[in-house]
């Protein structure tokens, strides 16, 4: 089956480097895959990155957003499996891209996406840190509602899902809803399977996921990891919250969003709150996190929290009391 890798890109060239470098790299035939970069208009090395690793084809973003790239990418593609990469994940081996599509055998799986986040002592300590919490938003460690390994909890999600151990990867099916935040970094998804949700204009990998899956169908969750450049300063985390509150509030504001965000767990959205303001249970979730592996990088677990709870709380007052009614601007926006 042709491959199709879709990166979204918007002044990338700090990251698209080792980006590329992973993808070329696989033990898979070049003619068997192509690389759509989806651009937003960046301004930086990156188209200048794109074409020294050879990329197939750059198309417009005119949106500009990482979603938007997506949409604006699978429509310039041609395989039957579209693999979405951001421009800060770096495939983990050579046989990454083997791995991830050899579930895709299995007539019954639409989607694949990697078990975890890979932990790297190269990497900066935040992330390590976010490798090490197997999420970037940390709210969804409260709601139990995330899609890779945590070393808080051991456990991949803690939303219940139907689990089956095949050859090689672990068949999910939906239980309840809502379901675990599939659908970003290294997802892979057949095409066909598009053709039946609602992806266009803007291709928002949650509720892409939730549609592809609430009618039974089966995702691979492939025991690989994936190196997500997240961030390496709390400047820059900040940053990314705060643009993921405002789009979040913005789209949904525009009834664009279908994933049911309206029955995720308020206990645990209250519970981030106490533990963020008590402090102690975050200090808690740092040492059972170290237990599990030992890394300074837990230290950023409190800040992390402080952070999220800011600028979550901010901009849903904000919005409340009508000052906030647009997504944040990508303008000068670099990854």
């Amino acid at each position: 089956m042709k491959l199709s890798i879709v990166i979204p890109t918007l002044n990338s060239a700090r990251t698209l480097p080792a980006c590329l470098a992973s993808i070329v790299a696989q033990q898979i035939s070049r003619e068997d895959y192509e690389i759509v970069i989806a651009d937003g208009g960046s301004t930086d090395d990156t188209l200048a990155v794109a074409n020294r690793f050879g990329v197939d084809r750059i198309v417009e973003n005119r949106l500009r957003t990482g979603e938007a790239g997506k949409a604006a990418g699978i429509e310039a593609t041609s395989g039957e499996l579209i693999a979405l990469i951001d421009s800060d994940n770096v495939l983990v081996g050579p046989d990454w891209l083997v791995k991830m599509t050899a579930p895709f055998a299995d007539k019954d799986v639409v989607a694949a996406e990697p078990l975890r986040y890979e932990w790297r002592a190269s990497d900066p300590a935040l992330t390590r840190y976010f490798a090490l919490l197997g999420m970037s938003d940390p709210l969804c460690l409260f709601v139990g509602n995330y899609d890779r390994y945590s070393f808080v909890t051991g456990r991949w999600t803690e939303v219940r899902v139907f689990e089956e151990t095949r050859a090689g990867y672990t068949a999910v099916r939906l239980k309840d809803e809502p379901p675990p935040t599939f659908g970003a970094n290294g997802f892979i998804v057949r095409r066909r399977a598009l053709a039946g949700v609602r992806w266009r204009p803007y291709y928002m990998d949650i509720d892409v996921a939730f549609q592809l899956l609430k009618n039974g169908s089966v995702l691979a969750k492939v025991p690989v990891g994936i190196v997500h450049l997240y961030c390496d300063r709390l400047q820059s985390f900040a940053r990314k919250q705060d643009r993921r509150v405002r789009d979040f509030l913005h789209f949904a504001q525009q009834k664009e969003r279908v994933f049911p965000w309206h029955r995720a767990r308020r206990k645990g959205a209250a519970l981030f709150v106490l533990y963020t303001l008590t402090v102690l249970p975050l200090v808690l979730q740092m040492a059972r996190g170290f237990r599990r592996k030992r890394d300074a990088a837990w230290l950023y677990h409190l800040p992390a929290m402080w952070i999220t709870l800011v600028v979550y709380g901010t901009g849903v007052l904000k919005w409340k009391l009508g000052l906030l009614d647009a997504m944040k601007s990508r303008e000068a926006w670099r990854q």
